[in-house]
This record gives C-alpha cells, sequence and structure tokens, in this order.
C-alpha cells in the first residue's frame, strides 16, 4: 500500500499510554494512506486524496443529505457511520478489487484491524457494533451511508475528471451498481451529466 509515511501507530509502543491516545495514533494512519484506485488509475501522488479525506467527505455529504432529504433518520448515527466506516483500513489497508482478495478475507482483515483499534476505548463495542451494522448493512442508516460512500466516491472521480483528461466512468457506472435511493440517484445522474 502506498502511504505520506511510516504507520504512526509505530510511535506509540508504550503499554502504559492512555487508550485515546493509543487509538488516535492508530486512525491517523488514515490521513497517510492513499486511496488506492486512484493511484491505480493515474491520479498523482501530489493530488490523491487519502482515506481520511474520503471519510471526511462522506461525512459532510451524508450530513447534507440526511439534512435535506431523509429527516427520519438519526442524524448522530449517520455521522458516526461516515466517520467510521473506513476504520478497518487503518491496519488492513484500502484494498481494492485489484488486490484479488475475496469479499470475507478483506471482512476479516478489517474487522480484525477494528477490534485492535476501538477495543482499547471504553465505548469500544459500542463503535465495533456500529461498524459491524455499516458492513452488514442492516439499518436505514447503514445502507444510506453505504450509499453516499459510493456516490462521494463517484463524486471524487469528477473532480480528478476535471482536473486532467481522463475516463473514470468505470467509478460512476461502480456507484450505480450501488446507489438506489432516487434523490441520491438523482446527484448522480446529474454528475454523469456534467462530467464527460
Amino acid at each position: 500500500m502506498e502511504t505520506k509515511g511510516k504507520h504512526p501507530g509505530s510511535y506509540i509502543q508504550n503499554s502504559g499510554t492512555s487508550p485515546i491516545l493509543a487509538a488516535w495514533f492508530e486512525v491517523n494512519q488514515l490521513k497517510l494512506l492513499y486511496r488506492q484506485g486512484w493511484l491505480k488509475r493515474g491520479i498523482e501522488v501530489a493530488q490523491c486524496e487519502s482515506v481520511a479525506e474520503h471519510s471526511f467527505g462522506v461525512a459532510m455529504l451524508a450530513m447534507w443529505l440526511a439534512d435535506a432529504h431523509f429527516p427520519n433518520l438519526d442524524p448522530l448515527k449517520v455521522l458516526r457511520l461516515a466517520l467510521i466506516h473506513d476504520l478497518g483500513e487503518v491496519y488492513a489497508g484500502d484494498i481494492t478489487p485489484s488486490h484479488q482478495i475475496s469479499k470475507a478475507q478483506k471482512t476479516a482483515m478489517e474487522r480484525a484491524a477494528v477490534q485492535k483499534v476501538l477495543g482499547k476505548l471504553t465505548r469500544g463495542h459500542f463503535y465495533l457494533e456500529l461498524w459491524e451494522e455499516y458492513e452488514e448493512n442492516v439499518s436505514p442508516e447503514s445502507i444510506f451511508v453505504k450509499q453516499v460512500d459510493r456516490l462521494e466516491m463517484a463524486m471524487q472521480a469528477g473532480v480528478y475528471q476535471k482536473m486532467g483528461d481522463m475516463d473514470l466512468t468505470e467509478f460512476f457506472d461502480s456507484a450505480d451498481k450501488v446507489i438506489d435511493w432516487p434523490q441520491l440517484q438523482t446527484l448522480l445522474n446529474e454528475l454523469r451529466g456534467g462530467g464527460h
């Protein structure tokens, strides 16, 4: 996995470190971890977003969309899910289809990473349950955030297309396979129309 530097979790070796500080150093890895799919499509390192930047984008977009269109969703739960949905990448990395790892293997690797990071926190079980809820796609909020995750990816593809002369249609197509909420489909279709 291509990153900006050494895993920050490696700087916390002392077992006497507070759980929140240790978890924060580990999560800091997401700021350094490039979204590998963009690098594979030729996005230069200087322009490539990190996993943390993507998670921020998902949280912001989910908040706006929930406020505008989905008053029945729990807004705090939406934000929590958006912020933790990629926590497994702290140790598993940003696994893309080109890594040829099965969905079960990917989930197991990410679950182990999430447990390692969250297991030390006082309410770690609560956050782990939220992460599991997102993975299992079982609540309206988790379904919503999963679709917003793909929408944000497509929006980022739109940004990269505008920045350079490249065809990132595959990212729009990938999002289209997951997004079925009409308000989100409308945005994706608008993006598609303006992206080419």
